[in-house]
Order: C-alpha cells, then sequence, then structure tokens
C-alpha cells in the first residue's frame, strides 16, 4: 500500500511539472511594455525557448500592448523576441482583425509573415452615400502570404482586396503584390477586376483610397465613351489630394478621332466666401487626310487648342476682397464640334475678368479688368472690356441730422473696343473716359399711405475721343455735363382681405393693388451726336422727360405665416423725345439702334408666382403700342418633390414683326424650350435624369441628353446618351452627334467629369 501511495505521488509529481498551469509571469515576452498570457499547457524547453498548447475552445491568448494574438500552439523565443503561431490564428491590432493558418511574429520590430490569410479593416467609421455608388466603411483582403511591415503597412503576396464586405462580393481585385497602408492607400500592381468572380479588366497598376477622410490621392473611375465625331473616348483622372483645403485633379482623355487631351484643375476653400477653382486644357487634334477622311471628319490639319475657365473669391482682410472669372477658349469650331454642356457648345462669347474691392465705412474702391469677345463667326470676333476700370463711390448718408441724404460715384475706365481676324486688328475704338456724378436724395411725401422721394444728381463725363461732323471717330477729347431729377412714387395701396377657413390651402388671403410713378428729367446735352458711344452711360439722351407709371398686382396667403404668392406688374414709359426709347435698357425689346423713333415704350408684363417653397414660376413678354402685339415672351419655373423629383423649365420667344424695323430679320427671330427632370429613389439606389433642348424655329431637338444611375452595396455604374443637333453648324460634316458615356464607382472611388462635361458635368469625390 505504502509502494503504491508513494508510486501515485512521483506521477503527479511528473505531472506537475511537464504541464504546469499558464505562467502568466514565468514567460516575459521581449518587446512588449506590458503583456499577458493565458495558456493551457507550457513547455519549457530552455531559458529562451518556450512551447504554449492550447485547444479550439480555450485557444492561447497573448497580450503585448495593442496586440492581441489568438492561436492553438505558439512557439516563444524569448532572446530573439520571437513568436511561432499556429492553427487558428488570430490577430488583432487597433481596427484590424486578421486570421491565419501560421504566423511568424517579431515582438520587437512589431513585425511578421502570415500564412494563408484573410483579414479585414476599418476605412472609415461609417458608409458615406452618394450619387453614384456608397463610400463603404470596411475593406476585405486575403492571399497566401501577408509580411506585416509596420504598424499600418502590410504587403499582400498573390492575394486580393475588396470593399465590399459581404459573404459573396460584388467586386475585387486580384493581385500578385498589393501594398496596403491602412488610412491611406491600397497599391496593386498587375490587377485583374472581377465582377461577382468574372474578370472583366486587367490593370497594370491600381492605387485604392483608404483615408478616413475620404479624400484620397489616386487614380478614380475612367469614363469610356462613344462619339460620332470624338470616336471612342476614356478619361483617367488622378485625384491628388494636396491639403484639406485645397485640392487638384489631372486627366488624360484619349479620343480615337477628334486626338488626345490633357486637363488639369485645381480648387480650394479656404472659409466661407473665401474659394477658387481654375481648369486648364489641352487638345491635340490629329491630321485627317484625304485618305482617312470619312462621313463623320473632313480633311483638316493637325491643330493645338486650349481652354481655360475657372473662378474665384478670396476675402483678403482689411475690408479688402478679390474676384475672378475665366471662360476662355482658343478655338469656337473646336467648342462647338465637342461640348456636351450645351451652353458651353452654343456660347459665342469668351471672357477674363478680374475685380479687387475695398471698403471702409461708406467709401468704396474698386479695380476691374475686363476682356471679352464675342465672335461673328469661327475666325472674326469683336472685343470689348476695360483695362483698367477704377471706380471710387460714397453711399448715401445723411447730411448731419437731416432726412437729405448725399453720395457720389467717380470712374476712371480705359475702354476696350475692336475688331479682329486671325488675330489681327481691323478696327479699333478704345478710349478712355472720366466720369464724376454726385446725388442728394430727399423724402418728398410726409404721409404713411404714399412712398414718395426725390433726387437730383449732376454728372459730369470726359472722353479723350470724339466723332467728327462726318461720324469718323479721332483723337479730339470732348466732354459733357447734365443734371438729372427724378422722383418715384409708391402708392396709396388697395387692399382686400379674404377670409378662407377650412379651404386646406391657407386660412386668408390679401390682394393688394400698388400703384408706381417714377418720373426723370434729363437736361440738354447738346454734344450727344460727337460722342464715341461705346457702353450704355454713352446713349444718355438729353432735353427729355421721361414718365414711367406702373401698377403692381400683390396677392398674400396665410398660413403658419404671410408670404407673396403672385405679383403681377405692368409698366410703360412715356417719353417727351420720341428718339430717348430706342436707348432705354429698362425695354428689352425697344434698346436697339433700328427701333422706329416712338414717344411711348413697349408695356412691359412680369408675373412671378410661388405658392410653395417647391414651386416657383416667372413669365415676362412686352407688348408693342404701336402694332399692338407681343415682341418678347419667356418663361421660367422649377418643381421640387422633396428628394425624389426635381424639374425644371424655360420657354423664350422672338417673333418676327415685318411692322417693325428691328423685328423684321427673319432669321433674328427664334423660339426655343428646355427642360430637366431627375428623379431618384428614396435611398437613392436608382436615379436619372433628363434633359432636353428644343428649337421651334428650325422644329428640331438641338440637344437630348438621358442619364442614368445604379447603386448596390459597394458599388455604382452611371450611363449617359446624347444626340447633339448640328444643322447650320459651320465646319460640321454629320448633321447629330450621338454621344455615350459610362463609369463605375466602387466603394471609396468616384470619378470626375472630363473637360468636355462627360455625365453632365457631376463631379464625385473619392
Amino acid at each position: 500500500m505504502l509502494r503504491l501511495s508513494f508510486s501515485f505521488l512521483l506521477i503527479v509529481l511528473c505531472h506537475l511539472g511537464l504541464v504546469p498551469e499558464a505562467a502568466h509571469a514565468q514567460i516575459n515576452i521581449t518587446g512588449c511594455k506590458s503583456d499577458a498570457l493565458q495558456s493551457q499547457v507550457s513547455i519549457q524547453h530552455d531559458a529562451n525557448h518556450w512551447t504554449l498548447t492550447g485547444t479550439a475552445a480555450r485557444p492561447i491568448q497573448i497580450d503585448c500592448d495593442d496586440m492581441q494574438l489568438f492561436a492553438n500552439s505558439v512557439e516563444v523565443f524569448q532572446t530573439e523576441g520571437r513568436l511561432v503561431a499556429t492553427g487558428d490564428v488570430a490577430f488583432i491590432s487597433g481596427e484590424s482583425r486578421i486570421s491565419a493558418e501560421r504566423l511568424d511574429y517579431d515582438t520587437k520590430a512589431k513585425t511578421g509573415i502570415f500564412y494563408n490569410f484573410s483579414g479585414t479593416t476599418v476605412i472609415r467609421e461609417k458608409a458615406e452615400p452618394g450619387p453614384y455608388g456608397t463610400q463603404e466603411p470596411n475593406a476585405f483582403f486575403w492571399g497566401e502570404e501577408l509580411h506585416r511591415q509596420g504598424p499600418k503597412k502590410y504587403r499582400i503576396v498573390r492575394g486580393g482586396f475588396t470593399a465590399c464586405v459581404q459573404p459573396t462580393p460584388r467586386w475585387d481585385v486580384g493581385s500578385g503584390s498589393i501594398t496596403l497602408n491602412l488610412d491611406d492607400y491600397a497599391l496593386l500592381r498587375n490587377a485583374v477586376f472581377r465582377v461577382k468572380g468574372v474578370p472583366v479588366l486587367y490593370l497594370p497598376i491600381f492605387y485604392y483610397p483608404m483615408e478616413e477622410d475620404d479624400r484620397s490621392t489616386g487614380f478614380l473611375m475612367p469614363i469610356y465613351g462613344s462619339s460620332t465625331l470624338r470616336g471612342q473616348s476614356i478619361s483617367t483622372p488622378f485625384f491628388w489630394a494636396i491639403g484639406r483645403s485645397h485640392d487638384a485633379t489631372f486627366t488624360y482623355d484619349w479620343f480615337s478621332k477628334a486626338g488626345q487631351a490633357v486637363t488639369g484643375e485645381y480648387r480650394y476653400v479656404l472659409a466661407p466666401g473665401s474659394q477658387g477653382r481654375a481648369l486648364f486644357n489641352m487638345l491635340n487634334e490629329g491630321k485627317v487626310t484625304p485618305e482617312t477622311a470619312d462621313e463623320t471628319q473632313g480633311v483638316r490639319p493637325a491643330q493645338r487648342s486650349y481652354t481655360l475657365n475657372g473662378s474665384l473669391s478670396q476675402a483678403l482682410g482689411n475690408g479688402w476682397r478679390a474676384q475672378a472669372n475665366a471662360n476662355y477658349f482658343s478655338s469656337l469650331a473646336t467648342q462647338q464640334r465637342y461640348q456636351q454642356d450645351v451652353y458651353q457648345a452654343t456660347t459665342r462669347q469668351r471672357n477674363f475678368d478680374a475685380t479687387l474691392t475695398g471698403s471702409w465705412a461708406e467709401y468704396t474702391l474698386s479695380a476691374r479688368a475686363e476682356q471679352r469677345d464675342y465672335f461673328d463667326n469661327n475666325d472674326t470676333l469683336t472685343r470689348t472690356g476695360s483695362l483698367p476700370r477704377i471706380n471710387v463711390s460714397r453711399a448715401e448718408r445723411p447730411i448731419g441730422g437731416s432726412p437729405i441724404y448725399f453720395g457720389a460715384n467717380g470712374e476712371y475706365v480705359n475702354i476696350l473696343r475692336s475688331t479682329r481676324r486671325d488675330d489681327l486688328e481691323l478696327t479699333n475704338q478704345g478710349l478712355t473716359r472720366m466720369d464724376f456724378a454726385p446725388t442728394v436724395r430727399f423724402p418728398i411725401a410726409p404721409w404713411p399711405f404714399l412712398s414718395a422721394s426725390g433726387s437730383v444728381a449732376w454728372r459730369g463725363t470726359y472722353w479723350t475721343e470724339s466723332r467728327d461732323a462726318a461720324g469718323r471717330q479721332v483723337q479730339e477729347s470732348i466732354g459733357r455735363q447734365y443734371f438729372d431729377l427724378a422722383m418715384q412714387m409708391r402708392g396709396p395701396s388697395f387692399n382686400r382681405i379674404f377670409n378662407t377657413p377650412g379651404n386646406g390651402f391657407a386660412e386668408k388671403f390679401k390682394h393688394s393693388i400698388e400703384p408706381t410713378l417714377s418720373i426723370q428729367r434729363t437736361t440738354a446735352i447738346e454734344e450727344f451726336a460727337n460722342i464715341v458711344q461705346l457702353e450704355s452711360g454713352d446713349y444718355t439722351v438729353g432735353n427729355v422727360t421721361r414718365f414711367t407709371y406702373g401698377i403692381d398686382n400683390i396677392l398674400y396667403a396665410k398660413k403658419e405665416s404671410s408670404r407673396e404668392i403672385v405679383r403681377v406688374g405692368v409698366s410703360q414709359t412715356y417719353y417727351t423725345d420720341e428718339n430717348a426709347a430706342q436707348y432705354d435698357r429698362n425695354y428689352q425689346s425697344s434698346y436697339s439702334e433700328q427701333a422706329a423713333p416712338t414717344k411711348f415704350s413697349a408695356v412691359r408684363v412680369t408675373t412671378r408666382v410661388t405658392p410653395s417653397d417647391r414651386f416657383q414660376g416667372e413669365f415676362r413678354t412686352e407688348w408693342d403700342p404701336t402694332v399692338h402685339t407681343l415682341k418678347n415672351m419667356s418663361a421660367s419655373g422649377t418643381l421640387r418633390g422633396g428628394e425624389l423629383l426635381q424639374l425644371s423649365g424655360s420657354w423664350s420667344r422672338r417673333r418676327f414683326i415685318p411692322e417693325l424695323p428691328d423685328y423684321s430679320d427673319p432669321n433674328r427671330a427664334t423660339h426655343t424650350a428646355s427642360a430637366t427632370t431627375t428623379l431618384r429613389s428614396r435611398t437613392n439606389r436608382v436615379g436619372g435624369t433628363y434633359s432636353f433642348d428644343y428649337d421651334f424655329q428650325r422644329s428640331f431637338f438641338l440637344q437630348q441628353r438621358i442619364q442614368g444611375y445604379y447603386n448596390a452595396q459597394c458599388c455604382g455604374v452611371v450611363l449617359e446618351y446624347q444626340t447633339f443637333n448640328f444643322q447650320g453648324v459651320q465646319g460640321v460634316t454629320v448633321p447629330q452627334d450621338k454621344r455615350f458615356n459610362i463609369s463605375f464607382s466602387l466603394a471609396g472611388i468616384g470619378t470626375f467629369s472630363n473637360f468636355l462635361g462627360a455625365l453632365g458635368g457631376a463631379e464625385q469625390r473619392r
């Protein structure tokens, strides 16, 4: 019995020596500032080498600083600071989770190699919805080997990557070598892009953003397109996140027929009201020979054209502000042939302007430089503008404690006006003008039901050049001065209130009728015929009195608060000199030297309807009292149905009227309409836009454009089709251009419109 007990004791002691409890204090992991270890079985081979063994139910757990390791078996080499883990390895560091069959880890350098692994990491806190797809928060990666080269840097060997974290990813990218910089980017070489496991695209190099703020440097998704004139096309944009307040995009465009283009765009936002953007494009069109010409492109030499557009608004401090705008192109023909934006394709003007403004109390100083070109055809243009225009003004302020106000304005301008053909100046009417105009304003009516005020202004103007008796411009200075006396009256108002409880729209309606009267007297200007008339102030007719009378009908509705829902205004002007009507800029239809002299202006009617914040409309027209017909008409409106529907449209007509000299040319008659409709689902999963511009005068669509998009969980597609009519456009060999564009969005990657306005000019940030 004693021998049996002794034998049992030896077995127990041997067992306790070979299989001790998880020794939290016995094993110190080199390289860890703080560590903890949990193991079912530990074997010490020597002072440096330990083997730890666990089970699937109770794996080994090693905590080393911010790293956690779980495995079925771990070998610890204390001197080298090395861990070799096998069997259901799970590695956690920050927001990264990695599972592997085997891990060889250096606890000193915090580096290691995972074998046959898969893992996830968090790119951003939550998915950010976008117009074309979402920015998914997580990324999933896998492969044969994963080399951890730093706290947030990994290299994958023969693996893959996706931001579509679900059981069956809708897309993934496989590569022989992937570099992951968490919170920055993923760089893949010799990558194959797959959709639901099917290879669709080979990419020699692929850059994927992983920055938390959703703005990362890298390539964006390309835009593929097809056009009758441009041929097949591809746009490959590269986005540069320079800083949190500014970025840039560089795009290379290839066209099978139109050539190649490079574009650079810079954007910045420093503060509200201080922002800017600038875009520069260069298009190289290849030579078309008689052998390569076809029905879509005629013979032409190789040519290069440029585009520059942008805007700037920058607060400079101490009351100063700088503003600038540019919409410049070197070739009108190129704009007309290739632009998808209907305004850019049909405009016949280009411009630069820059303004510097400073304000102190009631004083304002501004300096402006402007150049504006109007094309008569592809080769001839009229250049206007000012270089510079300096204006000093004093806002109206009361004189002492009286109700009389005094203000003044002074201007110096070097006016540009020339005609050019192929950069050769044909005529030049430019000159310098100086102008000064003080004004005194005072109230007239003391009654509350009538608002009336008067003003007296003196204006003195000096020009460095003038016209002689034969109408020729000569280098002889000329001056002009006159007084301008004016009175404005509004009222009395006539009101009526209608109580409409329970009608569903408003509890009350108020109808208000307000008459208006303005009388303006301009003293004689003897020098009128000798003034070089280039700008509106040069056309002032003297020795004339103007009576402008009108009436406003206003309808208010009271819901939660009172609001104006309808306003109809009717007005007309009577002139004591019948020649003054053709120089009155207040009336669009009569401001023309071709207009017939008359003492009565057109009758102007303006209607504005705003029954709710979601709908507003406007209608304008001018009626001629001599031939009793409408001359110009225009209407516009917008309708918003929440986030699901947006409608906007406009219509305009300039009639052909043989009885009126300025309306007797049928080629100047116009009749057009345009509209845009956007529909989207509540979750923005599906949406689309349709727009058109129709010419009633020539009975055809100038352009029609339809765009649609579909968003899946972590990817999306956007398609666009446009037809553009070129009937009557000089230098275009096809009657119609048919254009198609398509682009995809992956989680975290969008695209930018190219310089021709593909995809409706929509921009998607990374």
